[in-house]
């Protein structure tokens, strides 16, 4: 499959998780975009002070749910790890981080 077209296909969503650090983050987060068949594109994480910082960029081209199921996903698993996970369409993202 062409990577561009993906790229402009406007099903990119950007997730940002933000919490204490530990064992394991990656792995619970990845595990359930892997689940609803969404396909990372990008990752960055690091390490501030205390504190887990990842920032993912993912396509839900093939997504088996909606952006809205995701993010409830995505929320209940960072409740049950004591962090914030937010996902976003890139759409929203870019909007609000304009310069």
């Amino acid at each position: 499959m062409n990577r561009l077209k993906n790229l402009e296909g406007g099903n990119r969503v950007v997730i940002t998780v933000i919490g204490p650090d530990r064992v394991g983050i990656i792995a619970a987060v990845t595990a359930i975009l892997a689940e609803q068949s969404v396909n990372i594109l990008d990752i960055s994480q690091t390490i501030m002070q205390e504190f887990f910082v990842m920032v993912l960029v993912a396509d839900m081209a093939g997504a088996k749910v909606d952006l809205v199921t995701l993010k409830d996903l995505l929320a209940q698993k960072g409740e049950d790890l004591k962090l914030r996970i937010d996902t976003q369409h890139e759409d929203i993202f870019n909007f609000m981080h304009r310069i």
